[in-house]
């Protein structure tokens, strides 16, 4: 049996969560209005439960389930278990906070009369986005 660890967030959009995952390698993301069960390596259901979810079938033969789950006060906290930690540590979490940035400021964007001008990574792997407004 995977301990589980949960890792608080400040990412509270599902769909810009979903993005955000889509973003960095993982484009198949369930989303839920209710929690969902999550399960193990060996397609075991856990005790663990998640809004939004990427099935162990997305990840790896050997991985678990990566869940979110919708906390108190509205943000999502992750679940990622022992053995995916590895891969989804705080470096993965970083990166997945600038994918959900940009997914917000890109919906921002389109619900505000916004094209994107150029939206450029540099070497250093900061992004530059830049907007104009439709006239």
């Amino acid at each position: 049996m995977s301990h589980f660890t949960r890792v608080r967030t400040t990412l509270r959009d599902a769909d810009l969560l979903a993005a955000a995952l889509a973003a960095v390698g993982l484009p198949s993301v369930e989303t839920h209005d209710e929690p969902q069960t999550l399960y193990g390596y060996q397609g075991d259901a856990r005790p663990e439960r998640a809004e939004v979810i990427v099935r162990r079938r997305h990840i790896g033969r050997q991985s678990n389930d990566l869940g979110f789950r919708r906390r108190g006060d509205g943000a999502f906290e992750a679940i990622i278990s022992g053995y995916d930690r590895s891969r989804f540590d705080q470096a993965w979490l970083a990166g997945l906070n600038r994918a959900y940035g940009h997914a917000a400021a890109l919906r921002y964007a389109e619900d505000n009369g916004y094209e994107i001008d150029s939206d450029v990574v540099g070497e250093n792997g900061e992004r530059r986005l830049v907007l104009r407004r439709y006239t």
